[in-house]
């Protein structure tokens, strides 16, 4: 694991392959100001990184911010019982193997309400994400609507793809294809609108670099196309 800031960290893993494309994954640890511990969409579960999470203390939450990132959480959900396991909207019906234990909404749970804010960007057909505001770091957690792939990531014509699709840029971006399925704009704005208020210094995405500075700005500049 990286520290990224004041008690957040992230921890990068072996890509995954989603219909041929092999996607980046990264996951992010924030130590609570009571002392527990929230891990923010897990990878893939190794011993190391097991005991280097649980090494700041007790693990309290498992999060999964939207409907596609829960490949592994029943491994950590198995690895840390005593955590309470959060679903993003839609996630229940799809992985009714897993116990969940809330869901997650427009409101933080109480014991991270200090520390960070959230909302739901809804009204996307794809999926309806919960981004987050860690106020400690002045950092905003992303996980699918905004990505970024190195130029050469992808070969042949999932190249071409993800050229097209807005994957691979000067900096991070909302893909074609999230940008089609937002069927509620009005819905999408309203959230959005709410992550513009959130005076952000940094931006941390799962697919793609961060956003080292002038997060805010940044922001503005990629749901432009949203608010206009």
């Amino acid at each position: 694991m990286q520290s990224f800031g004041d008690r957040i960290w992230i921890a990068d893993a072996a890509p995954v392959s989603v219909a041929g494309f092999h996607y980046p994954t990264r996951m992010v640890v924030i130590r609570l100001a009571d002392g527990g511990v929230m891990a923010v969409s897990p990878v893939a579960l190794t011993s190391k990184l097991r005991d280097a999470v649980a090494a700041l203390g007790p693990v309290r939450h498992l999060i999964a911010p939207n409907a596609l990132h829960h490949l592994f959480l029943g491994d950590w959900a198995e690895a840390f019982p005593e955590a309470k396991v959060h679903a993003a909207p839609g996630l229940r019906a799809k992985r009714k193997d897993i116990r969940f234990d809330a869901d997650l909404g427009d409101a933080p749970d109480p014991d991270w309400a200090g520390d960070l804010e959230q909302v739901v960007v809804r009204g996307n057909l794809i999926t309806e994400e919960v981004v987050f505001f860690h106020a400690p770091s002045r950092t905003v957690l992303f996980t699918d609507l905004l990505q970024q792939f190195p130029r050469g990531w992808h070969a042949g014509w999932r190249g071409v793809v993800a050229r097209l699709d807005l994957m691979v840029g000067a900096e991070p971006a909302v893909p074609r294809k999230f940008r089609a399925g937002f069927v509620n704009r009005r819905a999408a704005r309203q959230a959005v609108a709410r992550i513009l208020t959130w005076p952000a210094d940094n931006v941390l995405l799962a697919h793609g670099a961060p956003v080292m500075s002038n997060g805010q700005a940044f922001l503005t500049g990629a749901f432009r196309w949203l608010m206009r």
